[in-house]
């Protein structure tokens, strides 16, 4: 397991051995990106400083609602933001004409929508995907006191 140091100690790069922590998986549609997707990669596709893959693919990232877990740690990991610092970030980057990712209601929305849209990048709980998406990436979120497990039905296995 490599945690990731200093201020984004919140996740860590997720290992068969992580225990007892729930895995957020951060999903294409099958065949996608155009790229090698790294942290780094994935906190600019997000504040949309890169909206094109490397053949050209028009790049859609999605987020969940605002007070989810799965999209504060996606925020504070990833962007390396709180949701104020975010805010405002949105707010100056409106003036330029940038709109913030699209927000979907529910992770069953997120898959849906990842695994129709060519470039749609998104991010779940790992036990919410499916087989119509493909997982590029997963990173840990510690177990915290009171925590209740998402939402997870059977499913095939995805790629």
């Amino acid at each position: 397991m490599v945690a990731d140091a200093g201020r984004r100690g919140l996740l860590v790069f997720a290992h068969a051995s992580v225990a007892a922590s729930l895995q957020l998986a951060i999903i294409t549609a099958p065949g996608a990106p155009g790229f090698k997707l790294d942290s780094n990669t994935l906190r600019n596709v997000y504040l949309k400083k890169i909206f094109l893959d490397d053949r050209g693919q028009r790049l859609t990232p999605v987020n969940l609602p605002s007070r989810t877990r799965l999209r504060g740690a996606l925020t504070r990991a990833i962007l390396h933001m709180d949701d104020n610092q975010l805010q405002d970030y949105w707010d100056k980057q409106y003036f330029q004409g940038v709109s913030p990712p699209y927000v979907l209601a529910s992770p069953d929305a997120v898959v849906q929508f990842v695994a129709k849209t060519p470039g749609a990048l998104g991010y779940v709980a790992a036990c919410q995907v499916d087989a119509s998406v493909c997982v590029v990436m997963t990173l840990a979120l510690p177990a915290r006191p009171g925590d209740q497990p998402p939402a997870c039905p059977s499913r095939p296995a995805a790629h």
